[in-house]
């Protein structure tokens, strides 16, 4: 009898490159892990995901494919939804008509970030783009589809050493410029997909896992906050070579097309509560991709 399969969408993006990256020493030997790209499943293309699922007959999908692209949504809410709604709904489709099982990541954009305390999994969601909506969009099309049979993770300023991402971003313009301001009134949590792929993992065994999760890596700090530690680490790592100052400022002095939550901060006591995976503070596990970083050349930041 051949290996139970686990199918993970969106290969090339951060999550995907990370759990490619860690599955041969994840716990579970008895699985087999197949990880698609674009190119092989885009799931914006319903016939598409129902013909490759169909034929590879996963017992999980780990949806991790979705339009990322924040600012660019703005102008493009059907391409964002084309993704983010119809891809996860026909995942969805496909889970439910065929006894398999999905994890789904969605965002804390689909909160408006007027709370003042880490928001629930049953808080009432607002996005403010159409980034968030369409990932709420997703969300409401698994939970309609095919709500006994999946999970989905909310996460939060997600990085890694893998893609584009804050952290490399940061490091970059670290390393360019003799000083730097960064938004000090966004309050969120840094998630690293090191955590996320060991949350993923602990999951993938159980078969009871149902509706909406949160997580993150456990901060509640600023962008400013997160550009400081960054700085710190980098430098105590040999990543860069010094310091430079970096200034407070405000979101109104960084306009963007798309809205961000003022405060996002997700409540993961769920998750805590019903899976047993590792979990470490914030900054070991920033610790553990800066010196990711600091072993590659400086032409892949």
């Amino acid at each position: 009898m051949s290996s139970p399969l686990i199918v993970v969408t969106g290969a090339t993006g951060q999550l995907g490159q990370t759990l490619s990256q860690l599955w041969a020493e994840s716990p579970l030997p008895q699985y087999q892990l197949k990880v698609l790209s674009r190119s092989a499943l885009d799931i914006g293309k319903a016939e598409m995901t129902d013909a490759v699922l169909s034929e590879l007959k996963p017992s999980v999908v780990v949806n991790a494919a979705a339009y990322t692209q924040v600012d660019k949504a703005e102008s493009d809410a059907a391409g964002a939804a084309l993704v983010n709604a119809q891809g996860a709904g026909a995942i969805a489709s496909w889970v439910a008509a065929n006894q398999a099982r999905l994890i789904h990541i969605s965002t804390d954009f689909v909160f408006d970030g007027t709370s003042k305390t880490p928001y629930t999994v049953n808080q009432q969601t607002n996005p403010l783009g159409a980034y968030g909506a369409s990932k709420l969009a997703g969300e409401q099309q698994i939970q309609a589809l095919a709500n006994g049979c999946s999970a989905i993770v909310r996460t939060s300023w997600l990085y890694s050493e893998h893609g584009n991402n804050f952290v490399k971003a940061m490091l970059r313009l670290m390393g360019e410029r003799d000083q730097l301001s960064v938004v000090n009134d966004q309050v969120g949590s840094p998630s690293s997909t090191h955590g996320l792929a060991d949350l993923i993992f602990a999951m993938i065994p159980c078969q009871n896992y149902q509706g909406i999760y949160h997580w993150t890596d456990g901060a509640s700090i600023s962008w400013f906050e997160f550009a400081q530690e960054i700085q710190y680490q980098a430098l105590q790592e040999g990543l860069l070579s010094k310091a430079i100052p970096i200034s407070p400022i405000a979101t109104s002095a960084y306009p963007t097309p798309a809205r961000r939550p003022a405060y996002s901060v997700l409540d993961r006591s769920r998750v805590l509560a019903e899976f047993e995976c590792p979990v470490e503070d914030w900054k070991a596990q920033l610790r553990l991709v800066i010196r990711q970083l600091a072993g590659k050349s400086a032409a892949t930041l």
